[in-house]
């Protein structure tokens, strides 16, 4: 039986579902968020949206709403550039935000990132081997997604973007000084082909150390979505419950 490394950080049980508002238009997620009403607290919001308006205009709008948001852009560029990224999405009143890159960029972002959570990308979860066979690294990607783990934590990131696939390895080298956050989260069995390769379950995602887990189709694309997203939340505090009584 694998060992069990539940989160048990100080977060409201909740805000450890982030809702990924992975559609086409900043209306469209307007409405997905009034949609969804009180079943979910914390949102994600990427590249799609940051091509689509008003952007920082909908962030105000969520934060208006005492949602919690998460940017996900991945700043990569040459480290002042994200860290002065970083500085100034500091005081949008955004929760967490995602960097990618090398030593130089995580200490620069950590450095500018003052009340922001910053968060280092891993290894993407809709990579596999093949794929990173394909961009040259050749490395486990156990091995990879541990070592940017340690340098995001020596260079004083907040947390890391990781498969829950590697959170528990995460947790067993590292404690729970790193925030764990996890997307792919899928039914394992009988899922649809898709773009997202390494995948888990709430509950497996959970048990493996994860504080918070990205969940995007399997509520946006249901039929009930916000009693998707409670069925999600259910789940969430019976996993946490043995922890966090």
């Amino acid at each position: 039986m694998s060992p069990v490394f539940l989160s048990t950080k100080p977060i409201p049980v909740r805000e450890r579902l982030i809702m990924a508002l992975d559609v086409s238009s900043i209306p469209e997620a307007q409405a997905l968020v009034e949609e969804l009403g009180d079943s979910v607290v914390f949102y994600k919001v990427g590249m799609e949206l940051f091509m689509s308006g008003d952007y920082f205009g909908f962030i105000e709008w969520l934060k208006q709403r005492h949602k919690k948001v998460f940017v996900d852009l991945k700043f990569f560029d040459i480290p002042a550039t994200v860290g002065r990224a970083i500085k100034a999405l500091s005081s949008k009143g955004v929760d967490l935000a995602t960097i990618h890159g090398n030593d130089a960029i995580m200490e620069a972002a950590a450095q500018a990132k003052g009340d922001l959570k910053v968060l280092a990308v891993t290894a993407l979860t809709s990579l596999d081997r093949g794929d990173l066979d394909d961009l040259g690294f050749q490395c486990d990607i156990r091995e990879l997604v541990l070592s940017r783990a340690k340098r995001a934590l020596q260079l004083g990131c907040d947390g890391i973007v990781s498969s829950g696939l590697e959170a528990a390895m995460i947790r067993e080298q590292l404690g729970q000084r790193l925030l764990v956050i996890t997307p792919g989260i899928r039914p394992v069995d009988n899922r649809e082909e898709e773009d997202q390769k390494r995948v888990v379950s709430v509950e497996m995602a959970f048990e493996g150390g994860a504080d918070y887990i990205v969940v995007g189709r399997p509520i946006r694309d249901a039929a009930d979505r916000k009693a998707m997203a409670e069925t999600i939340q259910a789940q969430i505090l019976s996993v946490l419950a043995t922890a966090n009584p």
